[in-house]
């Protein structure tokens, strides 16, 4: 494939982690002519041959796929949010008790540690964030200015839509800025009579369906339409839907630019006091456990919001004593994560002979609704919250609590349920200073670096913000005539919504934040930082898209820049 076993010791760029985010550094450096390491510190994982669960039928696991206790003790913390206790993709999750960190609060860390990361597990609903999300801090005295405004995203949106294959709806609302969208997926009957609901009864909402990253149309390179199965987590042999292993890095792969090297463990990013750069990465190789250095022009840190964070705060110099890049303080601060399961469930009588076709990987979206101005604007909370969720019938695990046999279960079996509706509350969380990450280096990994504390937690806004995402959900559904309503809230813990932001913050001014307008590190311009890290707010949109535009974006500074010989 694109693997080589021994590459070069220095290199025009690197990047770390293979991502979202990594995969399209990657693509976009080799691409623009940069001879690129590429580093991962999982294992290799190739493109549909890697997949091991992709075609297995739900009766071909054992035990239903449910784990033994054996194997669920190995990853016993992020068993808490229930992503991990199938065996059908819990092989994408990494053991715990390898890759240990510690929590003075609770904080559900969901990792995948091989090539491709969580672009292979990820849920693909890809928004763009608007002015409202970018001005929001300014306005209203919270954090820090994010550096850049909406019309600096706006054509690497475009970009990064037209070559990853976004399906959806364009709405022309200002709160979530309209994309250049394959044909949307379909609502059911029952999706349907809720959007028609709420255009007859609000004029401040609507409902649509999901904006995924799932081909509906045509083809991409090496890529296919999405066939419906709905098992996207274990890895997608037709690459329906948009991940690093089948779509950003075979392109990097195809320039011959790309040197992909798994297995390395990047722990510190090497300066020279005299050029105030950046002079390579330190790796350390995750099976043999030998230690290398590689040497570039430039870095591109997307391990993750956490991980880069963490590699900054380990790349400790007489200029950097806190952490390169670290004169702020706010390094490892400000972590965000959305809060969301609240909301409401309920069940409708009508649509009894209505059903519907395949497996439709994505679901219904209400854009955010709150805090826009005017008749919208709450007292009790600042910022907003958008709905994900779905209808869907009910079947034959109604049959599971009888004990018919023969043709009265076969009946039971065959028979559908009733239609049940969910709608689940995906709301912003603010940038608190006191969110936190640091470093125990009393406790260390098996490869003797220090782990990771998390000292996070929600806070008043959020508590606030769900008690009105329960009141509208339950609301929306009573003015649509469903049945049953009830109120839905389970906090859980930062973590659990796996979008963790904002730990080397974008910003203004050096003195309170990590990164400028490009990316860059304000004190060593030739090191960027493109994944969650960069986050100055969290909006309430999933935030995949907008780290690949600015992704994007940044390699094209990065590549004129190093034209210019500036870095």
């Amino acid at each position: 494939m694109f693997y080589y076993n021994e590459p070069l010791e220095e290199y025009d760029a690197i990047v770390v982690g293979t991502g979202i985010s990594g995969g399209w550094a990657a693509k976009e450096l080799c691409e623009k002519g940069l001879k690129t390491l590429v580093l991962e510190r999982g294992r290799m994982v190739k493109h549909v041959e890697d997949y091991p669960t992709m075609h297995k039928d739900p009766w071909e696991f054992k035990n239903g796929g449910q784990l033994p206790q054996e194997e669920l003790q190995k990853q016993l913390k992020q068993n808490r949010t229930g992503y991990t206790t199938n065996k059908a993709h819990n092989h994408w999750f990494v053991n715990d008790l390898e890759h240990p960190y510690n929590e003075d609060k609770r904080f559900d860390w969901m990792r995948g540690y091989h090539v491709g990361g969580r672009s292979i597990m990820w849920g693909r609903q890809s928004y763009r964030l608007s002015d409202f999300d970018f001005e929001a801090n300014a306005k209203e005295g919270v954090a820090v200015d994010w550096p850049i405004r909406y019309k600096d995203l706006k054509p690497w949106y475009d970009y990064v839509e037209s070559y990853i294959g976004v399906s959806g709806e364009n709405l022309g609302l200002p709160q979530l800025p309209d994309g250049n969208f394959l044909p949307p997926m379909e609502l059911n009957c029952v999706e349907d009579h809720l959007k028609q609901s709420i255009a007859s009864n609000y004029n401040d909402r609507v409902l649509t369906i999901g904006r995924t990253a799932h081909i509906t149309q045509g083809s991409k390179p090496g890529r296919s339409q999405c066939q419906f199965r709905d098992r996207c987590m274990r890895g997608c042999p037709f690459g329906g839907y948009f991940s690093s292993n089948s779509s950003t890095l075979p392109a990097a792969a195809e320039t011959g630019n790309m040197t992909l090297r798994p297995n390395s463990v990047v722990y510190e990013v090497m300066y020279d006091k005299d050029t105030k750069r950046a002079t390579g990465v330190k790796v350390i190789d995750a099976e043999t456990m030998q230690t290398y250095e590689f040497k570039a022009k430039v870095i591109f840190l997307c391990a993750s919001a956490v991980a880069s964070a963490s590699i900054l705060m380990q790349s400790v110099s007489e200029r950097f004593p806190n952490g390169m890049g670290n004169d702020s303080g706010e390094l490892g601060h400000n972590i965000m994560d959305h809060h969301f399961k609240a909301g409401a469930v309920a069940k409708f009588d009508g649509f009894q002979d209505k059903y519907y076709t395949g497996r439709r990987p994505n679901g219904i979206y209400i854009p955010r609704f709150r805090n826009l101005g005017g008749d919208t604007d709450q007292k009790d909370f600042l910022r907003g919250y958008g709905y994900q969720g779905g209808a869907s019938r009910q079947d034959w695990s109604e049959s599971i609590r009888e004990l018919s046999y023969g043709k009265e279960l076969k009946d039971a079996i065959l028979k559908p349920g009733g239609w049940q509706m969910g709608l689940m509350g995906f709301g912003e969380t603010l940038p608190y200073h006191e969110n936190k990450m640091y470093l125990d280096y009393n406790k260390k990994d098996k490869w003797g670096l220090p782990t990771i504390t998390f000292d996070a937690d929600f806070k008043e806004n959020e508590l606030k913000m769900r008690k009105d995402m329960i009141a509208q959900g339950m609301e929306m559904l009573d003015k649509a005539g469903f049945k049953e309503i009830e109120p839905w809230d389970d906090i859980g813990a930062i973590g659990l919504g796996i979008h963790e932001m904002g730990t080397a913050r974008m910003g203004r001014d050096p003195k309170t934040s990590v990164l400028n307008a490009n990316n860059q590190l304000h004190a060593v311009p030739n090191v960027y930082v493109t994944d969650g890290a960069a986050m100055t707010s969290a909006a309430c949109q999933n935030p995949s898209l907008t780290y690949m535009a600015l992704t994007a974006r940044a390699a094209d500074h990065a590549v004129k820049e190093l034209k210019k010989m500036n870095l």
